[in-house]
């Protein structure tokens, strides 16, 4: 306990440092970050909800906090809460196409050793479930390109005189040279994540077929992919609705 506090205290002084007050609003959105989480679990447990609703709505939330509450109400933050958004919708809809002929929700058969003493009758779809695992895993890359995105075509439009065609290609060009790199970060980090899981695999000793047929790893390979997707897709809606956003706040500041 002493050295989570000790690594929290770090933190929280270099973000200050770093980041000033967005710092310390960083640090405490971590915080609402886990609690969203955690009422968000909360009602999945009950068999009437409708887990793909609950989760949009967790990630309206989760995007309130990260964006709005960090770096204020205004034309970016608006413009990355859209695409951010309107990227969730499309995403999570082929999430739960994908994941229900995949047919990785669930348990796994590695698991089931050790579950057979309960009844997995509960009530809840499992589909659903996987789908939201993966659009929550996925949530903070999709935010962060959109916010990436948006804060850069704000910065260059207030630099320059560009008409919106430009802005748009200045935006795409911004997300071409993160793609690749965020993408790879995706990758990283889960593998990473699940390098226990092919050590695991490696003792039972599973062949090559078996590993990349086995539920668990296709889930992870999923989630790699439709964050990928996901990454692609908030570029160019990123880069639209920045140009969209500050057309309508040029309207609204002359209507003044």
């Amino acid at each position: 306990m002493n050295v989570l506090l000790l690594l929290a205290g770090v933190l929280l002084i270099l973000m200050v440092a770093v980041g000033g007050m967005n710092g310390v609003r960083s640090f405490i959105s971590l915080f609402l970050n886990g609690i969203i989480l955690l009422v968000t679990v909360f009602f999945m447990l009950d068999t009437q909800t409708n887990i793909l609703l609950l989760t949009l709505v967790a990630c309206a939330a989760l995007c309130a906090v990260n964006l709005f509450y960090i770096n204020g109400l205004n034309r970016k933050t608006l413009a990355a809460f859209i695409a951010t958004f309107l990227t969730l919708g499309v995403l999570l809809s082929v999430i739960y196409l994908v994941t229900d002929v995949a047919m990785i929700q669930g348990f796994s058969e590695e698991e089931t050793e050790e579950l057979d003493a309960y009844n997995l009758l509960i009530g809840i779809d499992y589909v659903q479930v996987a789908a939201a695992v993966i659009i929550m895993s996925t949530i903070g890359a999709i935010m962060d390109v959109a916010m990436s995105i948006t804060s850069s075509m704000h910065e260059y439009a207030r630099h320059t005189t560009s008409t919106p065609r430009q802005l748009v290609a200045h935006g795409m060009l911004i997300g071409r040279d993160i793609l690749g790199t965020d993408t790879n970060t995706l990758f990283f980090a889960f593998f990473g994540g699940y390098l226990g899981l092919l050590i695991w695999f490696k003792d039972l000793h599973y062949s090559f077929g078996e590993i990349v047929n086995a539920k668990v790893f296709g889930a992870e390979v999923l989630t790699i992919f439709t964050a990928g997707i996901g990454i692609a897709l908030v570029i160019p809606m990123a880069a639209w609705t920045s140009v969209l956003v500050s057309k309508l706040f040029a309207k609204g500041n002359r209507a003044a």
